[in-house]
């Protein structure tokens, strides 16, 4: 294993909705989503929540790699907030295309979506502002893209209100699954959500609610923890990482799932804001 090439995810930003930063969410961390997965020494980020400007500053720190594909699972705030803000947007010389596959059926592109919110009053700039090569592109969930020559993203729908798309990174014979802002049925699982998961190395999974509170927010577009765990169970994979923690969900509270997802599921984790893992 030794000499196989890096593959990795960290996470930058783990939590739903709105950002929460304060002292009773430090273990978990309170940033909005935003994963950063190596593929050898390619770069994939996904989701620009308010995670994305610390990882910002972390490629400006390393002083190289800077060039990457941002890939969106969908447009609601917690997901772009941090977009205006990421260092590298801002940098000469730099190659950042963004990615999103919601909108295309709806007629509308990514980057007027962007635009729409990078103008006054909500925000003094545009994204014409950008000094670097940043383009936007729509593709339609259901796509398989090759950001890379031997990287393979294959996407899918997921049931969330206006749309999201889920995504299964496979690289060196291994997989890392990315699904987040998606609600399970009452009835049967996600025929999409199992199609990108199957024999997953590492699952994220938007684990927002409990079971028991789920009923007070059916449509609300998310999922729980037991259900992470029970599509897992069905699809085989083998490492399940609980993500978009509800800004409610405080450290106790996460500390609470983290315990009983270890019993119904050994090995499961929640996702902290600075964790890498390497499946």
């Amino acid at each position: 294993m030794a000499d196989r090439p890096n593959f990795s995810v960290t996470f930058w930003g783990t939590r739903g909705s709105i950002s929460c930063a304060g002292p009773d969410t430090v273990k978990y961390g309170g940033n909005t989503s935003c994963l950063e997965v190596l593929c050898g020494d390619r770069r994939l980020i996904f989701d620009g929540g308010s995670g994305l400007p610390m990882l910002g500053r972390h490629m400006v720190s390393q002083g190289s790699g800077f060039d990457a594909h941002l890939y969106l699972t969908h447009t609601h705030l917690d997901h772009i907030i941090g977009l205006p803000f990421f260092i590298p947007f801002h940098m000469p010389g730099v190659t950042l295309p963004v990615h999103a596959g919601h909108l295309k059926p709806m007629g509308m592109s990514l980057h007027k979506v962007l635009s729409d919110m990078m103008q006054a009053p909500l925000f003094p700039v545009p994204p014409e502002i950008f000094a670097a090569d940043v383009s936007f592109n729509d593709y339609e969930g259901g796509e398989t893209l090759h950001p890379f020559d031997d990287v393979v993203l294959e996407t899918r729908p997921l049931n969330h209100p206006n749309g999201a798309c889920g995504y299964r990174i496979e690289f060196d014979g291994r997989a890392i699954c990315y699904i987040t802002d998606t609600e399970h049925f009452p009835d049967h699982q996600d025929e999409n959500v199992l199609h990108l998961v199957r024999d997953a190395d590492i699952m994220v999974y938007d684990a927002t609610y409990t079971d028991e509170e789920y009923p007070k927010f059916v449509g609300f577009g998310h999922s729980t923890w037991q259900e992470a765990c029970r599509i897992a169970d069905t699809a085989g994979v083998k490492q399940v990482v609980l993500f978009h923690h509800d800004p409610s969900h405080n450290d106790t509270i996460m500390d609470g799932i983290a315990a009983a997802a270890e019993k119904i599921r050994p090995g499961t984790l929640v996702a902290q804001e600075g964790m890498t893992l390497i499946p």
